[in-house]
């Protein structure tokens, strides 16, 4: 047994916080952090617009409420595409080659040029969104010649999303302030800075929104457009604990769930903080496993050994049958994780609202 508890109102309340904190940026909800249609139907009332980046999430931000979309990603298909232009969303175009497939629709168009800028990003960044992405801002001089070779293309600005996992909004006040002076320049009417707030998985720091610093800039629209901060909170990840054993002096609580269900702590290689949930009942003839005052690995059911979402940590009792909990499951869970590797049965979704 495993199961999401997704709680809506945390989300709501969370990107109410930002729109206080910023109230002159507009605030999109990128949906690749959760794409869960309660979530998404939520984030509806109160963001500004939502970023998709396939079809599929196009499909499911429209159905639950979203009028004001733009589209990211690399290698957009043509099916997306069109997708993106019939319902009015602006695209962020990420190569030469995807202004050429667009302006070869004939269609009119709304893009946002993203840009690979060459900078310096804070230190304690989890991710740098790499080289793939985006157009190499010496080629820019390319990049606008063949968007006028198109007259339906309208180039509405740029799209600058450049890291992930920031927890310190001074380092990001400096980003803002570099990215927006350097924009400015070119005299257009939109500068996406994208997201990249942090929330820290193991630890009491908290990325404040309220020590944003945005300028203010006639006649452009500033947007943000996080995900995890949204959401991370407005999640728990349960499984119950199928067994436990002693190997090699180490003590390992097996879950029914892991991984395929929850990847974010092998994805960001974190060992994740949990709870256990006691459960009295133990419907057995057999001796119900247990270990006390221990230190644990919690590990998944998968035939893999990468399947490990906690180490070393200390537990007063966990026995068979309990649930292990484990917080700040709301982003990047259940939507990045291997779900048909060994076909086992998906987790239940128990919504609050």
């Amino acid at each position: 047994m495993a199961e999401y508890t997704l709680d809506t109102r945390v989300a709501v309340a969370r990107a109410k916080m930002l729109k206080s904190a910023v109230p002159q940026a507009t605030i999109f909800y990128a949906m690749k952090a959760n794409g869960h249609p309660a979530i998404v139907s939520a984030l509806a009332t109160v963001c500004d617009g939502v970023d998709v980046a396939s079809a599929g999430e196009l499909e499911i931000a429209l159905a639950h409420g979203f009028s004001r979309v733009v589209c990211s990603g690399p290698a957009k298909s043509l099916t997306f595409l069109r997708a993106a232009a019939a319902a009015g969303a602006t695209v962020n175009v990420e190569s030469i080659q995807e202004l050429h497939a667009l302006g070869s629709l004939g269609v009119a168009v709304t893009v946002c040029l993203r840009v690979n800028r060459r900078i310096a990003l804070p230190a304690g960044i989890s991710h740098r969104m790499s080289y793939q992405f985006g157009i190499d801002e010496t080629r820019l001089p390319e990049a606008f010649a063949v968007a006028a070779s198109y007259p339906l293309i309208d180039v509405a600005g740029f799209h600058l999303h450049a890291m992930s996992g920031n927890l310190d909004v001074n380092a990001h006040n400096v980003f803002i302030k570099e990215s927006l002076e350097w924009a400015a320049s070119f005299g257009l009417r939109q500068v996406n800075l994208g997201g990249g707030f942090g929330v820290d998985y193991t630890g009491p720091l908290q990325f404040d929104p309220f020590g944003l610093d945005v300028p203010t800039l006639p006649g452009v629209e500033v947007l943000f457009e996080p995900g995890r901060w949204l959401v991370a909170d407005a999640g728990h990840y349960s499984a119950e604990v199928a067994d436990i054993k002693q190997n090699h002096d180490n003590w390992y609580v097996v879950i029914r769930g892991g991984m395929h269900q929850f990847r974010t702590p092998v994805a960001y290689g974190q060992s994740f903080p949990f709870l256990v949930a006691p459960r009295e009942e133990w419907p057995h003839p057999w001796p119900r496993p247990e270990v006390r005052d221990s230190r644990v690995t919690i590990a998944g059911e998968l035939c893999t050994p990468n399947d490990i979402l906690a180490r070393d940590a200390q537990v007063s009792l966990v026995r068979a049958g309990d649930v292990i909990v484990f917080p700040k499951a709301g982003a990047y869970g259940w939507d990045i994780s291997p779900h048909q590797y060994l076909r086992h049965p998906s987790p239940t979704f128990v919504i609050l609202s």
